[in-house]
């Protein structure tokens, strides 16, 4: 026997009802094991003719044994009071730096007469602790609000003007940390905010002036309506930076540091 369900029983909820839903649950996606690579092409041509493109990146991920026991997690959150919801990615704890990234992309450009092709950019154990992404509607004007904060750790970073098979000439820089720091100039082993939705909103858009519409990057002054007023400080450390090349010595830079570094305000408009 059927029993059927009266229809009175389901109510339809107005798009208000349905705004004042709030859940806890979120999306968690692991890439165990990751890797990717193939033969696309993004190039950008000026209106003079120069040329820069970037071709055939790849990348793979080392990982832990055990999938979904880091995983990176997507949720809607609510924004500051007034502001509108966050899509809020957070990128997994990595405390005992198992998840390593090795990336790899070739790329060229023709300029003032000068040609490069094929030279390579290689990165090899890459490691971000904690830290993540926020993506939310601007306060003001059209576009997307993003934030980021970022702990991470690069083994080695080479670029090969032969490609990147050959490493026997090349600029790398080994030891690449970058984090919060304290008031001394030392790593809090917490990541960097660059940018916040709220109390320092990062910006994409596309902004027009008396020659029409031009792409912009920006991120706002701290705001101290949603925070403390004063931008984040992170720091910068090289352990070594060194060129090498056929039949040269190797020329040793040694390290380089930038102890406490503080985004203001930034305003880029790319030029037609």
């Amino acid at each position: 026997m059927v029993l059927a369900v009266p229809a009175q029983a389901l109510e339809p909820l107005s798009d208000a009802a349905m705004s004042a839903v709030r859940g806890r649950d979120g999306v968690s996606f692991d890439l165990n094991g990751f890797a990717m690579s193939g033969d696309a092409r993004v190039s950008y041509t000026t209106p003079i003719g120069t040329t820069l493109y970037v071709e055939k990146f790849a990348a793979s991920r080392s990982d832990n044994p055990l999938p979904f026991s880091d995983p990176y997690r997507l949720d809607i959150v609510a924004g500051a009071p007034g502001l509108a919801d966050v899509v809020n990615i957070a990128f997994p704890q990595n405390t005992y730096a198992q998840q390593r990234w090795q990336m790899a992309y070739d790329w060229g450009i023709t300029a003032d007469g000068v040609t490069r092709e094929q030279s390579s950019v290689v990165i090899k154990d890459l490691v971000l602790y904690g830290g993540g992404l926020q993506f939310t509607t601007p306060q003001v004007n059209d576009g997307v609000a993003f934030g980021a904060a970022l702990r991470m750790d690069i083994g080695q970073l080479s670029l090969r003007p032969r490609g990147r098979t050959d490493d026997t000439e090349a600029m790398v820089w080994n030891g690449i940390h970058v984090g919060a720091v304290d008031g001394s100039g030392m790593f809090t082993n917490t990541p960097w905010m660059l940018a916040n939705v709220a109390s320092q909103p990062a910006v994409i858009n596309a902004l027009s002036d008396e020659t029409g519409p031009r792409l912009h990057i920006g991120i706002d002054w701290p705001d101290s309506r949603y925070g403390s007023g004063v931008a984040p400080a992170g720091g910068i450390v090289v352990d070594n930076i060194s060129f090498v090349s056929p039949g040269q010595p190797t020329v040793d830079l040694g390290s380089s540091r930038i102890g406490s570094i503080q985004i203001q305000y930034l305003d880029i408009k790319f030029k037609h």
